[in-house]
C-alpha cells in the first residue's frame, strides 16, 4: 500500500496545486465561521463563510455580505491573508518561508513552482520567486504609504494606516474587496471616491501593476540595461494598453449621456471614470461608478474585456492577453492565408496555438454551462447571470448586484466558477487527467469541410 509521502510524490504539479488551493479555502472557511471573525460575534453560515473564502483565494472580490460592516477585524485579517496567499499562489509564499528558514528547495518543488508561475523552464524559477515577493511587498507597500496619506485628511493615522494597507493589497492583488462598507454606508464601494483623481490614480497604478505580471515588470525594470524586452513582454503590453485605451474610448462613447453613470460628470471626470472602469474590467473588480447602470451595451463590452483578463503570472484571471493575441495572430493568419502565427517577428509554436484555442473552447464551455445553470437556479436578467458567471470566472469581482441576491445553489456555483477560473481550466484538466500519452503512430490524414 502507497504511504502518503508517495502519493504526493506521484502526484502531478496540476494536481497538487489543485488539491492545495482547495486546503487553503477550507480552511479559510474554517476560520471566516468562526463567531470571532463577524463584527456581531454571531457565526456566518457555512455557505457564506465558503463563498467568501472562495473568493478571497480566488482574488476576485464577489461579495454576498458587506466587508466593511459584517467581518470583524480579525475576519478581515483573515480575507486579507487569503487575498495575498491567492495573489502570489501559495506555492510562492510556501517557498518564502522554506527561504527564510534556510531549506533547499526540491526538484519536485521546482516543478510544481514552474506550472504555478507559468514557466517553459525550470532554471532560476527559486531566484524568479524571490522577486516576485520582493517585488510585490515593495508596491504593495508604496501603495499603503500613498492610501494611508490620501485617508489621513478624513480620519485618524491608525483607521487610514489599516485601511491603506487593507486596501493596496486587495487592489494590487485584483481582488476588488473594500472596506468603505464601514464608512459610507454598505456596498458602496469607491462609488464616493469617483471624481478623486489621486485615489483613481493610485488604485489604476495598482490594478495595472498586478494585471501585467511579475514578468513583464521584471523586463521593464532591466530594460535600461539590456535594451530589450522579451516577446512575451512586448505582447501583454501592447495588448494591454490597446485594450484599456479602446474600454476607455468605447465607454466614453457608450456612456456619455447615461445619467445614471457619466452623464453628471465633467468632460475630464468622464474621461477619468471610463479609463478606471476599462482598466478594472481586466480583473481590478473595484467601480467609481455603477455597474448595474450602464447600457446593456457597455455591460456586454465590459463582458469581454473580463473574458479576456489579465496576463499570466498576474495576479489577474482571465483566458489571458497572451492567449488573445495568439487568437487574433491566428485569425489574421488564416486570412492571408500564411502558414505560421507571426507576433513581432516571432513565429509562434503549433502547440502553443492549440494550447490558446484549447482553453478559449475550454473556458467558452465552462462559462456557458454554468451560465445555463444559473438562469434555471436564478431568478434574474440573463445579461446580469452572464456578467456575474464571467466576473467569478475572469476573478474580476464586478457585479451588477446579483451576487447578494443569488440562492443557496446559486452562491455554489458561483464559488465554484471562481475556484476553476482561478486554478485555471487548463491546470485542472491536467489535474484530472491521470496520464498524459505520447501518440506512438499518426492517422492518415481526412478531408473535411470547414465553413
Amino acid at each position: 500500500m502507497k504511504t502518503t509521502k508517495q502519493q504526493r510524490t506521484k502526484m502531478s504539479p496540476p494536481k497538487f496545486l489543485a488539491i492545495g488551493f482547495l486546503s487553503i479555502t477550507l480552511f479559510g472557511t474554517f476560520l471566516l465561521k468562526l463567531p470571532i471573525s463577524t463584527e456581531s460575534g454571531m457565526p456566518t453560515p457555512l455557505i457564506d463563510a465558503f463563498f467568501t473564502a472562495v473568493s478571497a483565494i480566488s482574488v476576485t472580490g464577489l461579495t454576498v455580505v458587506d466587508t466593511g460592516t459584517h467581518w470583524s477585524m480579525f475576519g478581515e485579517i483573515v480575507m486579507l491573508m487569503l487575498v495575498q496567499l491567492g495573489g502570489l499562489g501559495f506555492m510562492t509564499s510556501a517557498t518564502w518561508i522554506a527561504l527564510m528558514l534556510n531549506r533547499r528547495i526540491s526538484l519536485r518543488e521546482r516543478m510544481i513552482l514552474q506550472e504555478a508561475m507559468g514557466q517553459y523552464q525550470i532554471q532560476g524559477i527559486v531566484d524568479l520567486i524571490r522577486r516576485v515577493l520582493v517585488y510585490a511587498f515593495t508596491i504593495e507597500g508604496i501603495g499603503a504609504l500613498l492610501l494611508t496619506l490620501r485617508f489621513w485628511a478624513e480620519m485618524p493615522l491608525t483607521d487610514a494606516a489599516y485601511l491603506g494597507i487593507f486596501q493596496s493589497v486587495s487592489i494590487f492583488n485584483n481582488a476588488g474587496f473594500d472596506l468603505f462598507g464601514g464608512i459610507h454606508g454598505p456596498f458602496t464601494g469607491f462609488a464616493t471616491y469617483g471624481t478623486d483623481p489621486i485615489l483613481n490614480i493610485i488604485n489604476m497604478a495598482l490594478i495595472f501593476l498586478g494585471g501585467i505580471g511579475f514578468i513583464v515588470m521584471f523586463d521593464v525594470i532591466e530594460y535600461p540595461k539590456c535594451r530589450k524586452l522579451s516577446l512575451h513582454s512586448k505582447v501583454v503590453l501592447t495588448v494591454t494598453s490597446l485594450l484599456i485605451v479602446i474600454g476607455a474610448l468605447m465607454l466614453f462613447i457608450l456612456e456619455f449621456n447615461n445619467p445614471a453613470t457619466l452623464g453628471p460628470l465633467s468632460y475630464p471626470q468622464k474621461i477619468m471614470a471610463s479609463f478606471f472602469q476599462s482598466v478594472t474590467s481586466r480583473s481590478g473588480g473595484v467601480s467609481t461608478i455603477d455597474i448595474g447602470g450602464l447600457q446593456q451595451s457597455s455591460q456586454f463590452f465590459m463582458i469581454m474585456l473580463m473574458f479576456i483578463g489579465a496576463a499570466p503570472g498576474s495576479t489577474g484571471g482571465g483566458i489571458k492577453v497572451t492567449t488573445f493575441a495568439v487568437l487574433i495572430g491566428a485569425v489574421i493568419t488564416m486570412i492571408q492565408g500564411k502558414r505560421d502565427v507571426v507576433l513581432f517577428r516571432n513565429r509562434i509554436s503549433q502547440a502553443v496555438v492549440y494550447r490558446a484555442v484549447t482553453l478559449t473552447i475550454l473556458s467558452l464551455l465552462l462559462l456557458v454551462g454554468f451560465s445555463m445553470f444559473l438562469s434555471a437556479t436564478e431568478s434574474s436578467d440573463f445579461l446580469a447571470i452572464l456578467f456575474e458567471t464571467v466576473s467569478a470566472f475572469g476573478t474580476v469581482g464586478l457585479s451588477m448586484g446579483l451576487t447578494t441576491e443569488l440562492s443557496e445553489i446559486g452562491k455554489i456555483a458561483i464559488a465554484l466558477v471562481m475556484f476553476l477560473g482561478r486554478l485555471g481550466p487548463l491546470t485542472l484538466a491536467y489535474a484530472l487527467n491521470r496520464r498524459r500519452y505520447k501518440d506512438l503512430y499518426r492517422h492518415p490524414e481526412g478531408k473535411i469541410i470547414i465553413g
